[in-house]
C-alpha cells in the first residue's frame, strides 16, 4: 500500500481558497436575507410642522348613527378629514363608509375585528389589514395605504405586518379621549390649549365629539391653521 503524503503548501493551496470561497457564500446568503426583510419604519405621531395645518383622524368602529351629522359639520365648514374605519364596520354600514368616501374624505384602514394588535401574531396582523382592505373594495372604496392599529398598540410585529403590505402605522399627537364621553367643552379646551402644526388629533364618532365639532373647527381656524388630510399632512 502506498502512502501518499501532501505537503503544507498544498494543503494550504487549495484550502485558502475553498475557505474564502465558504466565507463569500455566508455573505452572499445573509445579504439575500437582508434585501428580502422588510425593515420595521418607525409609526408616525405627527405630520408636517412647517406648514400650519392639521387633521383629524377619526377611528370607526361603531357610531352609525352620530357620523351623518359629523360629515354635515364637515362639509358645511369646507373640511376634509380622515377615518380609519374597521373591515367589520364596513361590511355591516356600506352606505355609510360610502357616504364618507363620496364626500372626499380620506378612507383608512383600521384593521378587521378590532383587536389587540400587540396580542396577535404578524400573519394574523396581515390578515386583519388584508381582509378589511378586501371588504373596502366589495363596496367600491379605495383605502389610502395608511394604518391606524386598533387601542393605539404598535409592537414591532403590528408594524411590520403593516410595512410589508405597504401601509404606514400611523398614531397621533392629541388625543381627545372622546370615548370617554367628556363635556364637549373639555375636548374643545383640550385641542386649542395644545394645538400647533402638523398635529394628528384623534377622535370617534362620539355624541360630545359631534356637539363639539362645529365650534372645534371654527377654534382653529381663529387660530390661523388649515386642515388636511392626515395622507396630505404627512407627506
Amino acid at each position: 500500500m502506498k502512502v501518499y503524503f501532501i505537503s503544507k503548501e498544498k494543503v494550504l493551496y487549495y484550502l485558502v481558497p475553498l475557505l474564502l470561497l465558504v466565507f463569500f457564500l455566508i455573505l452572499l446568503l445573509r445579504y439575500c436575507h437582508n434585501v428580502n426583510e422588510v425593515p420595521v419604519i418607525n409609526p408616525i405621531y405627527i405630520g408636517n410642522t412647517q406648514e400650519k395645518a392639521v387633521a383629524f383622524m377619526i377611528n370607526v368602529d361603531w357610531g352609525e348613527d352620530i357620523i351623518p351629522g359629523m360629515l354635515q359639520i364637515l362639509s358645511e365648514n369646507d373640511v376634509k378629514a380622515t377615518f380609519f374605519v374597521t373591515g367589520r364596520f364596513a361590511k355591516k354600514f356600506p352606505d355609510v363608509v360610502l357616504s364618507i368616501y363620496e364626500q372626499g374624505h380620506e378612507i383608512g384602514n383600521h384593521g378587521y375585528s378590532h383587536p389587540h394588535p400587540d396580542k396577535i401574531t404578524i400573519e394574523k396582523n396581515r390578515e386583519e389589514i388584508l381582509r378589511t382592505e378586501e371588504t373596502f373594495k366589495e363596496i367600491g372604496i379605495e383605502c389610502n395605504k395608511i394604518f391606524a392599529p386598533p387601542y393605539g398598540e404598535h409592537q414591532d410585529h403590528v408594524i411590520k405586518a403593516a410595512n410589508e403590505l405597504g401601509y404606514k402605522t400611523i398614531m397621533w399627537t392629541l388625543d381627545t379621549v372622546d370615548w370617554q364621553e367628556p363635556a364637549p367643552e373639555k375636548i374643545i379646551e383640550k385641542v386649542i390649549s395644545k394645538l400647533d402644526s402638523g398635529f394628528l388629533i384623534l377622535m370617534h364618532p362620539k355624541e360630545c365629539t359631534l356637539q363639539a365639532l362645529p365650534v372645534l373647527i371654527n377654534r382653529i381656524e381663529s387660530e390661523n391653521y388649515f386642515f388636511k388630510t392626515v395622507s396630505e399632512i404627512i407627506s
